[in-house]
């Protein structure tokens, strides 16, 4: 097993730790925030606005089992590259689309895949995801961690993490964990 991560922001990141959870190969999700100038930022200081965190997920997976190229074609289609600092009615620079990384060469993958993407012009829109090294990342805290398994039926998950999970099963299936 080889174990390798990449962090994600790809809006709130209910939505983003509830695909990921849900894809062979990731063996741990972690929601948190990233990329900012405050230590340790709560989620309230990120609501503001003004840390300059990105809600992300951590995902810890095995390259083994899935590749960081197949991660991020997930990644492209179950949020949106094109607009930023938003996604759907999340609004602010902590809703951005992002990639964080460690390894060097994670930032060179993400990179090619923008320019073919932009080249190919497969979002008929610029795309906005930023590419940096992962800087100032610290977890989120525990009630955010599995949200959306732990309350399905909350307005926000019944009609935004739902329909995002479900788009996901449709399009990815061959990504689902076995049951």
């Amino acid at each position: 097993m080889t174990q390798q991560t990449i962090t994600l922001g790809g809006g709130c990141f209910w939505c983003t730790e509830a695909v990921f959870d849900r894809v062979r190969g990731i063996t741990d999700v972690e929601s948190g925030y990233t990329n900012g100038h405050t230590l340790n930022p709560s989620y309230d200081q990120i609501c503001q606005g003004d840390t300059g965190h990105a809600e992300v997920v951590r995902l810890t997976f095995d390259a083994d089992e899935i590749s960081l190229q197949e991660i991020l074609e997930i990644f492209f289609h179950t949020h949106d590259p094109t607009t930023l600092n938003r996604q759907g009615n999340d609004v602010g620079t902590q809703y951005r689309s992002g990639i964080y990384f460690e390894n060097p060469e994670h930032g060179d993958i993400a990179n090619d895949m923008i320019r073919q993407m932009s080249q190919d012009k497969l979002f008929g829109a610029p795309i906005t995801t930023e590419v940096q090294p992962l800087a100032n990342y610290s977890a989120a805290e525990a009630y955010h961690q599995d949200y959306f398994a732990n309350n399905p039926h909350a307005g926000y998950c019944a009609f935004v993490v739902g329909p995002k999970v479900d788009k996901f099963r449709k399009t990815f299936a061959r990504y689902l964990k076995p049951d």
